[in-house]
């Protein structure tokens, strides 16, 4: 991933940038430590990548901070991640709207307790009109449920009279998903050195550049992300177009 600085200068750098956060737990154990330091070590990283993504020019941020399949992990480990949710609605979100950054949150309410819906409703209200960055954080989210529930939204709306099945296209269908109207990402990073996207923004990455980075997330800083950035540009994207001359 050795790019030049030169290269970089170069180029544009990506719109939207989502990163899957993989690795807290063992950057926790190969120091002897709970995983639970890992996850707060992470949230660290959360600060810097945010620091670093409006340096570098990036405008939609995405971070995969709570899987669907997270809640089948043991009931201590997930409360102690609610826990951390709890702090970072409470303590970083006024730092966010002094720089400018507006705050969403992706994923299936639902199953979130009542005090930290509240805060994410407080946090993308207080935050709503920033345009320095928008930060997305996905919560209790799943690719495949998502897909499912955009299909059901549809199918809802078809039964009642409100659209013409044979009308649906692909711009129909992404208004039904968690990101409607946002831009689909450029970029995916997954730190940690797994080679999987993890059931994360399946429709929304089918174009997305992908960069499988053997660094644990905790350690992700901003010189990890300038390097991934500088990687992007110097990539050729072609969209299934055969490029001419």
């Amino acid at each position: 991933m050795d790019v030049s600085p030169a290269a970089a200068d170069q180029g544009v750098p990506p719109r939207h940038v989502a990163i899957i956060m993989d690795g807290n737990g063992r950057w926790a154990k190969q120091r002897g430590l709970p995983r639970t330091a890992g996850h707060k070590r992470g949230a660290e990283s959360v600060r810097n990548a945010v620091q670093a993504a409006r340096k570098l020019g990036i405008e939609y941020l995405t971070l995969f901070g709570f899987s669907s399949e997270n809640w089948k992990r043991p009931e201590g480990e997930v409360r102690a991640l609610m826990g951390l949710l709890r702090l970072y609605l409470r303590g970083e979100v006024q730092e966010l709207h002094r720089n400018g950054v507006r705050l969403r949150i992706l994923g299936e309410r639902s199953r979130l307790d009542p005090d930290i819906v509240s805060l994410i409703e407080q946090a993308e209200e207080l935050t709503r009109n920033n345009t320095e960055l928008t930060l997305l954080l996905a919560l209790s989210y799943g690719g495949r449920q998502e897909l499912v529930s955009a299909a059901r939204k549809l199918a809802t709306d078809a039964r009642d009279g409100k659209i013409d099945p044979a009308a649906i296209d692909e711009e129909m269908f992404a208004g039904r998903l968690f990101t409607a109207g946002l831009p689909d990402p450029d970029l995916l990073i997954r730190t940690s050195g797994e080679f999987r996207i993890s059931n994360f923004l399946l429709w929304q990455c089918a174009y997305a550049e992908m960069l499988f980075v053997d660094v644990l997330w905790p350690d992700f800083g901003e010189a990890d992300l300038e390097r991934a950035v500088r990687d992007f540009i110097c990539r050729d994207r072609r969209y299934g177009v055969v490029a001419v001359g």
